[in-house]
């Protein structure tokens, strides 16, 4: 006889949820993919995927001195990352505005030089291979109760700060030009927002990695962008399609045995073809330009 089919399903979703570290992964991948979301809504807006690519990999070196420091604890290893990031981007903005370099060019140079000091660091230390994977590709399925308490007080934090700064990151990202006519303190709006996105690059370190965490940040923002301009409606799409990729991306983790880290991204991924695929045909069946 057979089964149920409404049944079957209801076993498949929760065949996963008897485990208490998918349960735990669960979580923090739907609280990260909302962090991410919240803050890709400006890197996407202000053209800034490029800092948030440099600042992943730059965070290199805070972690390799974070692990010789405290033998892979990782409470340590997630403030030693963050002080770096932030010590990152304080840094490149420093540097294109004390002298002639344009930005990129800043991005480029530091961004080069911490990643190579990173690999150096970690190449003096042979059993930091395994651990290395990990930051590189994610780990979700090895977040400890510490870990989600550390990341939802994070993600607290980063939502205080969007709700009080709304206006000013707004203005900051559709008009860089009206900041200075209302003389508000564009530099430090830019620092504070550059934290921010160092501050969402570290989280999601244990659930997709240095490697993939650009996508992150990004690709929900911008399958979002496609749909709406308007900037709260982008982060609550932006913030549905990465908290749900993250969920789906476990599951199909666990059922096709994959890399959590990459099944999360490839998720987001599908979300922004089928979102910017549907456009287009929209865009077609009421004889607008595509590109436009």
């Amino acid at each position: 006889m057979d089964m149920n089919p409404w049944g079957a399903m209801v076993d498949w979703l929760l065949e996963p949820l008897a485990f208490e570290f998918m349960q735990r992964g669960l979580l923090i991948a739907a609280v990260v993919g909302i962090i991410c979301a919240l803050v890709g809504c400006y890197i996407v807006l202000r053209g800034m995927a490029f800092l948030g690519d440099a600042l992943a990999h730059a965070i290199l070196p805070g972690l390799a001195v974070g692990y010789l420091v405290s033998a892979g604890d990782r409470g340590t290893l997630f403030w030693w990352a963050l002080g770096t990031a932030v010590v990152t981007s304080v840094g490149i903005g420093a540097l294109s505005r004390g002298v002639r370099i344009k930005q990129d060019t800043a991005i480029g140079i530091v961004f080069a030089g911490m990643f190579a000091l990173g690999i150096a660091l970690i190449s003096t230390v042979r059993n930091y291979a395994v651990d290395l994977t990990h930051f590189l590709f994610g780990n979700v399925l090895g977040v400890t109760r510490a870990d989600l308490w550390l990341t939802a007080g994070v993600g607290v934090a980063v939502l205080v700060i969007i709700f009080f700064f709304y206006k000013e990151f707004l203005v900051l990202s559709f008009d860089p030009t009206l900041v200075t006519t209302l003389r508000l303190p564009a530099r430090t709006l830019e620092v504070l927002l550059s934290i921010l996105m160092a501050v969402a690059i570290v989280v999601s370190l244990q659930t997709v990695g240095v490697a993939l965490v650009v996508a992150l940040l990004v690709t929900p923002a911008a399958a979002a962008s496609l749909v709406t301009k308007n900037l709260r409606s982008m982060m609550f799409l932006a913030s549905v399609i990465a908290a749900g990729s993250g969920v789906i991306g476990l599951y199909a983790s666990y059922y096709l045995n994959v890399a959590s880290g990459a099944a999360i991204v490839l998720t987001c991924t599908f979300f922004f073809i089928l979102i910017w695929f549907g456009k287009s045909v929209m865009r077609k069946v009421k004889g607008l330009p595509v590109n436009n």
